[in-house]
């Protein structure tokens, strides 16, 4: 297995990406912002993706993506094939496209928004820090991608202040980042049910 910085010789796997990307969301029932070959291939010629390969077999894949005039950074897409699942690729991947991102913008904040405890769990150990949105870019083409998410009315009715995902923020000024804090599972599940039991509740009524 092999884990690299991704070019114009991968764009044949491109396909294999979105659709893989797709079937996840689908299994999973969550939304996402869904990218076409063509975008992911723009990825891979730019050198702002990662890709993990087993031979010359598809095993997982990472894109980063630039907000706020590359004030901000989010590494976007992670996923892994069904096959390669339950090995710890993810966090491999993860921790690739983070350093990647770290050395080719090394001033930009690298932020995420997620649903998924795993990424939570991967980011903090990273050094990223849950936060309020309105730490996150104000670019509203990254909140325009949020569209084709399920809970996008959670979003708009918030005017963009809170959703079910949780916002995480690395920034490279933050002086307390060498030992990041490890939030415990208990702390993100509980999170994970407050903003439940917020929203949901009034889709009910």
């Amino acid at each position: 297995m092999k884990i690299v910085i991704a070019d114009i010789s991968h764009s044949k796997y491109a396909e294999i990406i979105c659709e893989t990307i797709a079937e996840s969301a689908a299994v999973r029932g969550t939304g996402i912002a869904r990218r076409t070959p063509e975008y992911i291939t723009k990825k891979m010629v730019n050198g702002n993706a990662v890709i993990a390969l087993d031979g010359d077999t598809f095993a997982g894949f990472c894109y980063i993506e630039l907000w706020g005039h590359g004030k901000f950074v989010a590494n976007s897409g992670l996923i892994v094939h069904p096959d390669y699942r339950g090995a710890g690729l993810a966090k491999k991947i993860k921790h690739k496209v983070f350093k990647h991102s770290r050395t080719k913008f090394p001033d930009a904040k690298v932020f995420s928004i997620t649903t998924g405890l795993a990424v939570m769990k991967m980011n903090t150990d990273l050094g990223y820090k849950p936060v309020p949105f309105s730490e996150l870019t104000d670019d509203p083409t990254f909140w325009d991608g949020c569209q084709t998410c399920k809970n996008y009315d959670v979003l708009t009715r918030t005017n963009r202040k809170m959703c079910l995902c949780t916002g995480m923020l690395y920034d490279p000024k933050d002086k307390d980042k060498s030992e990041p804090k490890k939030i415990k599972e208990k702390v993100f599940n509980r999170l994970k049910h407050i903003k439940e039991t917020m929203f949901l509740k009034k889709d009910k009524k």
